[in-house]
């Protein structure tokens, strides 16, 4: 359960929303399984085994997404489409025009989808409703949007946008690593991704590298002064989670050092006790690691009421 990437929303503060019409709305889209013509659907589904769809503790809540696609190779397709199509040429003695294949293409297809393997996701979404922080577990902001469009699907009013802070992260982290040093809480790790802004996007990474001795500094100052900028950057905060910022605000490969599982390790005894202790503990330090992000990118930018 233990969130390993970041796509940051604002809620307003505080929003609006309590716990039992949360839930109330979020049924209106339960999971159910793909019908044999669909290649895929998403709904709600309990993030605790056994739970109601929100689980809620000390006024955060968490909610899960399930999506199941069927797998239908286009390669699957296109064989069975050419034995059709070849069998057809000898009955008609003339190869099968375009709008032929096109209609014999959408039949195999549909003869095949509900044969399909199908494969499933779950997305978690943590909610601050107090605070008006809403993080989802996806490894990109495309992903994110998924989801978003279920819960704007499902709520009566969901008045939600996106982080964004005065500095933007590739500025901020261009200053980290020209003045060799991050901000106050953070530290730089071993990660590094700069790319130039001209159309061949050539690219500079730096992977388990450290970037602290000074022949690679000089090589990172000298790519920036180049024009390269920073899209990807690895940092560790308060000796507590490690993660990479992304030029997106997005934060990927988080990761909770050793010493906060083992506080959650050593408070609980059974499963059901092991995720409140997870979740009290991830949500915790989450609550703490958000606002320092965004003071080191300048503060939130706010929009006014118009």
């Amino acid at each position: 359960m233990w969130f390993k990437n970041l796509i940051i929303y604002r809620l307003p503060v505080p929003w609006a929303m309590d716990l039992a019409n949360l839930e109330e709305q979020l049924a209106r889209n339960p999971f159910a399984r793909c019908s044999g013509s669909e290649q895929q659907r998403s709904g709600w589904v309990p993030p605790r085994t056994g739970g109601s769809l929100v689980f809620a503790m000390n006024r955060q809540w968490l909610i899960a997404l399930c999506t199941e696609q069927r797998l239908l190779p286009s390669s699957v397709i296109n064989d069975e489409v050419k034995e059709r199509a070849e069998a057809l040429e000898a009955q008609q003695g003339y190869a099968p025009g375009r709008k032929q294949l096109k209609e014999l293409r959408e039949r195999v297809a549909e003869e095949l989808l509900p044969r399909a393997f199908t494969r499933r996701r779950t997305t978690f979404v943590w909610i601050d409703p107090v605070n008006g922080w809403l993080a989802i577990d996806a490894s990109a902001i495309g992903k994110s949007e998924e989801v978003i469009e279920q819960l704007r699907h499902c709520l009566d009013e969901f008045p939600l946008q996106l982080l964004h802070t005065q500095l933007s992260p590739t500025s901020a982290m261009a200053d980290w690593l020209a003045g060799g040093d991050a901000p106050r809480g953070f530290t730089i790790d071993r990660d590094c991704e700069l790319k130039a802004a001209g159309e061949e996007k050539a690219a500079v990474r730096y992977v388990r590298h450290p970037l602290d001795g000074d022949e690679i500094a000089g090589e990172i100052k000298a790519h920036l002064a180049a024009g390269k900028l920073p899209t990807r950057l690895a940092l560790t905060w308060d000796d507590r989670l490690s993660f990479i910022l992304t030029e997106k605000l997005e934060i990927k490969r988080l990761a909770f050092l050793d010493l906060i599982k083992e506080e959650a390790e050593k408070s609980a005894e059974h499963a059901d006790e092991q995720f409140d202790a997870d979740f009290a503990l991830m949500t915790g330090e989450l609550a703490r690691f958000l606002p320092s992000v965004v003071a080191t990118l300048g503060g939130e930018v706010v929009e006014t009421a118009k």
